[in-house]
């Protein structure tokens, strides 16, 4: 077949990218067009994500596609981070700007929330882990706040939805998205809206389709088309809009046992699943029900990645010491194993304000002896961060009642081959890292079934396979390892 172009609008944390996926004959290679930075914007207390800037370099990147290839462009879709949101008003119209997850208006919410709600009963109606940053308690932080935002808004998008709303015109909500929100029941296919009122949480904000990935929601609108400069009809296609979900969608999984991680500055560690598991074993564990593609679940607990190296790292540049990655990784690699290591998912670690001191103080109250340079510092992390995956991965097992067979790393992490061997050494399974680009990977692919150029997942898997190099890794045993987890396991959270 002749060569199609898929756009994938791929906006993560700390920068977003617009990349174009080419497939042919079964073979698929993607192209960046175009990257910028993404973060938060502080304004007073509180902060949030510059969503129109966000929006602009959308168009620029999607221009950039038209530009290079012309009517091979076929098809463009957005993928974002979970749980933040929008809210529009009668003439769909943004009522204030989207606040940023890490905002600290939901500190203490919780208490507020399961005096309202027991903590079990919402577990049971979403299957979703209990983290202060998910839509349902940002939302409730604007019920006891009495922000006016509420009175006015009508209706409610995630930010994926946003941007396909303002490309295409159609407001949804996308599945795997959704479910982040912690207000998605998964039994009954729509939002938990009794849990929604218990809360106070109008729900007349709700009444978006929520859709599957893979939904064509139409074409560009003519105005954005105009501003792309583009000739020729381009579809608007939500793939799993939650970038965990389009990762996991291109994730090789070598079988039904195989665990992927998706790699990042959060780490997603988990097995795909075909029914929920929402017991007391998985609320005890915090484990969580995402949404996955075709019918699918993303069964995981979010862990902690790469935050306390990159905010390490910020640290030490305004301190006028400049790293790249991979001279923290060489630093690491040469600094003595099993000084010290933290728990990635301290409460300590969400938002310090200095990450080095936060990791010090860690080290300080566990008995531990504090990381003196650089590269002991991102040992202590990468050790920690090895040593969290054996321990989710434990968990997994015991909720599943599977063995895990491999290790599948994807995403940017998947690059860091310290970290990788790392893993394989703590968990004493064979890692396969790759492809790096999944998130974008899988956001293009899902657009291409919708389309019609592959005809299933696993076609789109087998594709993937053809098309990267996945690299092993293989476990190098060493009993320090288990001496180093039985310590773990007495602060883990």
């Amino acid at each position: 077949m002749a060569e199609v172009v898929l756009v994938a609008v791929d906006l993560g944390a700390e920068s977003g990218r617009v990349l174009a996926g080419k497939l042919r004959d079964g073979r698929f290679e993607l192209e960046e067009l175009h990257r910028f930075l993404n973060g938060s914007v502080r304004i007073g207390e509180h902060i949030y994500w510059d969503v129109l800037r966000l929006w602009t370099e959308v168009k620029n990147g999607l221009a950039l596609a038209v530009q290079k290839f012309g009517t091979q462009v076929i098809s463009v879709g957005v993928d974002t981070w979970g749980v933040d949101y929008a809210l529009l008003d009668g003439r769909d119209e943004l009522v204030g700007n989207p606040y940023h997850y890490r905002d600290r208006r939901t500190e203490g919410i919780f208490e507020v929330a399961f005096e309202r709600v027991p903590r079990e009963e919402i577990y049971r109606r979403t299957g979703i882990q209990f983290m202060r940053l998910n839509t349902l308690y940002q939302l409730l932080s604007m019920v006891v706040q009495k922000s006016p935002q509420l009175r006015i808004a009508k209706t409610f998008l995630m930010m994926p939805d946003l941007f396909h709303f303002w490309l295409s015109g159609e407001k949804v909500n996308e599945f795997t998205e959704a479910t982040t929100t912690q207000f998605y029941d998964p039994r009954k296919g729509d939002w938990a809206k009794s849990l929604l009122r218990r809360l106070g949480i109008p729900t007349r904000l709700f009444h978006c389709p929520i859709v599957p990935a893979g939904t064509v929601l139409g074409k560009l609108r003519q105005h954005v088309a105009e501003e792309v400069r583009a000739s020729h009809s381009i579809k608007v296609v939500a793939p799993a809009s939650h970038d965990t979900g389009s990762a996991v969608a291109a994730t090789p999984l070598s079988d039904e046992n195989a665990v992927y991680i998706s790699s990042g500055t959060w780490s997603l560690v988990g097995m795909e699943i075909h029914e929920p598991i929402i017991t007391d074993k998985s609320l005890a564990y915090n484990f969580t029900n995402e949404g996955g593609v075709y019918g699918t679940f993303r069964f995981l607990r979010n862990v902690t990645g790469m935050w306390l190296i990159a905010e390490c790292r910020r640290i030490w540049a305004r301190e006028g010491k400049e790293f790249t990655y991979e001279q923290l990784m060489q630093m690491a690699m040469e600094a003595p194993p099993f000084k010290c290591f933290v728990d990635p998912d301290a409460p300590r670690f969400l938002a310090p304000d200095n990450m080095v001191d936060a990791i010090r103080s860690f080290c300080r109250d566990t008995g531990q002896p504090e990381p003196d340079t650089v590269g002991e510092f991102v040992r202590c992390c990468l050790e920690g961060l090895a040593l969290k995956y054996r321990w989710v991965i434990e968990r997994l097992q015991e909720l599943t009642g599977k063995t895990v067979s491999t290790i599948h790393i994807v995403g940017g992490g998947s690059q860091n081959w310290l970290l990788n061997q790392l893993a394989a050494n703590a968990t004493g399974k064979v890692v396969v890292a790759g492809p790096v680009e999944a998130t974008a990977t899988g956001n293009a692919l899902v657009q291409a079934i919708a389309l019609g150029y592959l005809s299933s997942h696993a076609e789109m898997r087998e594709v993937i396979r053809n098309s990267f190099d996945l690299r092993p890794f293989e476990p190098r045993p060493d009993e320090r390892w288990e001496h180093a987890y039985q310590k773990f396991c007495q602060w883990v959270h």
